[in-house]
């Protein structure tokens, strides 16, 4: 009996999946846990494993983790944490902008107030980061806790770090800031096995290899298309946001869009992840209707017989994908009498959006849709999966599973697979 694990730990609580080598679930949970407190890391971990079957831990193979992207500790040498998590949505990296515009191309990640190295760059200049302090993403300080590991990273955390995917190293202006970044691996590389001494405590197999995790949105992707990587694989997710993302053979980066790239390197082959994410989505949808109202005026709707209304939901002006507009208005109106056509019209409006960023990504260079899945809670009405099937035109298929968990034990199956056959 062989046993893979993955654990998300997203911005709403923590969740693990246990998977046989057949990729079926055996086992499932879920916790809360607070990202801004490091001390709740650990013990929802913890917490975690230990609802975990002990005939299943004693089987585990391999481990998996996602976290959020760009959330990341301070650590020394010895792994104790010397600074609070600092988040992946805080934009203290505003005045670091000016000087990283001066050492980065004007299409990388990092030119953001929230990315990775402008933040630690100002964290530094206000003197409260120590150069000597080593960076530890989400992620991998979860994974400290089992192998007690911290110098390295994976392909898509370190994204935001200015690490190049291309040339898969640090650029020179960036390696020469000082500062200690980890080594940078493949997502899902085994890394070490877990700690003989964290294997007694918590009865898992002391073979069990931890490997290097990956962002919970790249889990997502992969729990949702399996190991199905095709150039032209998309996946929509609905939720508060829309975010769209496509395979290709190419990277897209275009800072004014928000779009940037993640490379995945399956059975030798390497592809590219693109995608955007527009201020539209569920959250509008939600300001106006409760989930029960959502419901039931979602079954007035006939979904085959379109309104006339052209509408662009925002809940404030402004947007960044698939229109690069700051100022961009929320429209709106008008509003029919009848509610469920203002609810279809809402539903057509955030549907013409994905249309359009899919067409926005295909004008640089990602290829057409080949097939089409959808995760998120809006993938659970029917109506709306009809609507934009009529707009979009592409094959739609079911996702193979919803949970970011599940992409993360995926990943350590796949890998410990491809190192035992060398």
């Amino acid at each position: 009996m062989l046993m893979f694990a993955g654990f998300d730990f997203g911005t709403s609580g923590a969740r693990t999946i246990v998977i046989d080598r057949e990729g079926r679930v055996k086992f499932a949970a879920n916790t809360s846990y607070q990202l801004q407190d490091e001390g709740t890391w650990r013990t929802a971990l913890y917490s975690l494993i230990l609802q975990i079957p002990l005939e299943l831990r004693q089987a585990l193979q391999g481990i998996g983790i996602d976290g959020t992207s760009g959330t990341f500790v301070g650590c020394d040498g010895t792994g104790v944490v010397k600074i609070a998590p600092q988040l992946y949505n805080d934009p203290r990296g505003k005045p670091a902008l000016e000087f990283l515009r001066s050492i980065c191309p004007e299409q990388s990640v990092v030119l953001s107030s929230t990315s990775t190295l402008a933040r630690l760059i100002s964290l530094a200049h206000q003197g409260v980061w120590d150069k000597s302090w080593h960076l530890v993403h989400h992620c991998d300080r979860i994974a400290y806790f089992l192998h007690h590991c911290q110098d390295y990273t994976d392909w898509h955390n370190a994204l935001k770090l200015g690490y190049d995917p291309i040339g898969l190293n640090y650029p020179p202006a960036i390696a020469d800031l000082g500062f200690k970044l980890p080594s940078v691996v493949p997502p899902g590389t085994p890394i070490a096995p877990i700690h003989f001494q964290v294997a007694q405590e918590l009865g898992i197999n002391p073979l069990c290899q931890i490997c290097s995790g990956t962002t919970d949105s790249n889990s997502a992707f992969l729990a949702a298309v399996g190991y199905h990587f095709r150039q032209g694989t998309a996946v929509t997710s609905l939720g508060s946001t829309l975010t769209v993302k496509i395979l290709g053979d190419t990277p897209i980066f275009d800072p004014s869009y928000g779009i940037y790239s993640h490379r995945w390197t399956i059975n030798d082959q390497t592809f590219w992840l693109a995608g955007g994410a527009s201020n539209s989505g569920g959250a509008v949808l939600s300001h106006f209707f409760t989930n029960a109202e959502l419901v039931s005026l979602s079954q007035q709707i006939d979904p085959a017989v379109p309104t006339s209304l052209d509408y662009y939901p925002l809940l404030q002006p402004g947007e960044r994908f698939p229109i690069c507009d700051p100022h961009l208005p929320p429209r709106l109106s008008p509003r029919p009498d009848r509610d469920h056509l203002f609810l279809q019209g809402m539903l057509e409006g955030v549907a013409r959006i994905e249309r359009l960023g899919y067409d926005r990504l295909q004008e640089l260079g990602a290829p057409p849709i080949g097939v089409l899945y959808t995760v998120g809670a809006g993938g659970q009405n029917p109506v709306w999966q009809a609507i934009r099937q009529r707009l979009l035109q592409v094959p739609f298929a079911p996702p193979v599973h919803s949970e970011a968990a599940y992409g993360s034990a995926l990943l350590a199956h796949h890998n410990i697979q491809e190192a035992a056959l060398g």
